[in-house]
């Protein structure tokens, strides 16, 4: 083995260890809140909920974007799934500034999605975006607190929300693809014996059997990398008998398009973004109905009813055709279902599939 292959390796380990690990373009990747080196934005970044004085419930969704550099999307009624009124947003621009974590609203100048300037970035793809008023506020102590534009006050904490189906206990007629004590049900993947997490190390893994009809339920958490964007922000894909990708990606506050967190690539956008913040445990539940074909032709779509951290994101969608990356296969053939690695460290957990 040559002297570079080793240290490569030898860094790889040492990183792993440290929750920190090697990404792309330099950007640095954390895979554990426990990790020394964790940047404080971890703790800033997040969903906050509360209300305007004289007003209505509202939410935000802060985003970190590298350094001391955010943006919020204010959401007014609540949350994704949880209020929100699934129309209008309010973005404003946050950044460190005489001490203090400052946030204005964003005036939609020089504004573009995703990009990776923080001071050009966008979290809406028309900015300003529907609904956009001239908030302000200051971020401190796990509240977000501000003025209106007609000077009414609002405060917003911080919160963490959970999926109702975390830990959902398999039924008696589940077959358990892991638990934390094997990973023998999968081609590929890491068992970290500390953790007891199935993990990609950037490589895919596929199930050992092969499926069509099915109930599945997995448990998966997203990497922190703050100064990345868009498909550079945790990458990955659980794909349904090998054939149809829906996205795993750091959509964290974003539209929920199609090449999104939930989205069918390039097929379906979801019908909200329920993307909870990297570094939470976050949960896919879906109901697969293979394609069907007939003397070598398709007859019948795929259909899929997916929900993402309970709420339904795709209801009894017609998949008309594969996605990117599949297997050579005709479609209406059992296939594997694989986690795509991508280069990105996901970790798994909980995972269990009821045949139909």
């Amino acid at each position: 083995m040559k002297m570079k292959s080793i240290l490569t390796l030898l860094l790889t380990s040492l990183l792993a260890a440290s929750g920190l690990h090697a990404a792309k373009k330099n950007t640095p990747v954390w895979t554990s809140l426990d990790a020394a080196n964790i940047p404080v934005s971890v703790k800033i970044q997040g969903e906050y909920l509360g209300q305007i004085n004289g007003g209505g419930k509202i939410g935000a969704q802060v985003i970190a974007l590298g350094g001391d550099n955010y943006q919020a999307v204010m959401l007014p009624g609540g949350l994704p799934g949880a209020g929100w009124d699934g129309k209008n947003k309010i973005l404003l621009d946050g950044s460190k500034k005489d001490g203090g974590l400052l946030f204005h609203s964003t005036n939609g100048k020089g504004k573009g999605y995703l990009q990776e300037d923080p001071a050009r970035f966008s979290a809406t793809r028309k900015n300003p975006p529907n609904g956009n008023k001239a908030y302000s506020g200051v971020i401190s102590e796990g509240a977000l607190q501000g003025k209106t534009d007609d000077g009414k006050s609002f405060e917003l904490r911080r919160v963490i929300r959970t999926s109702p189906t975390l830990g959902m206990k398999p039924p008696k007629d589940a077959k358990v693809l892991f638990d934390g004590t094997s990973k023998a049900a999968f081609q590929g993947g890491r068992l970290d014996e500390k953790t007891k997490l199935l993990n990609t190390d950037g490589r895919d893994i596929r199930t050992v059997d092969k499926l069509s009809n099915y109930q599945m339920h997995v448990e998966f958490m997203l990497p922190y990398r703050p100064d990345a964007r868009g498909q550079g922000r945790g990458n990955s894909g659980f794909y349904q008998v090998d054939m149809y990708e829906v996205q795993i990606l750091d959509s964290f506050g974003l539209e929920g398009l199609d090449n999104e967190c939930g989205g069918v690539y390039k097929k379906a956008n979801s019908l909200v973004n329920m993307c909870l913040p990297p570094l939470q445990w976050q949960t896919y539940d879906v109901d697969f109905t293979n394609a069907v074909a007939e003397g070598g032709k398709k007859t019948k779509n795929a259909r899929m009813t997916f929900r993402h951290n309970g709420v339904v994101i795709h209801d009894d969608l017609d998949i008309n055709g594969k996605t990117g990356g599949s297997r050579k296969d005709p479609e209406g053939t059992p296939g594997q279902i694989r986690f795509q690695g991508h280069g990105n460290p996901l970790q798994f957990r909980n995972i269990w599939v009821i045949s139909k």
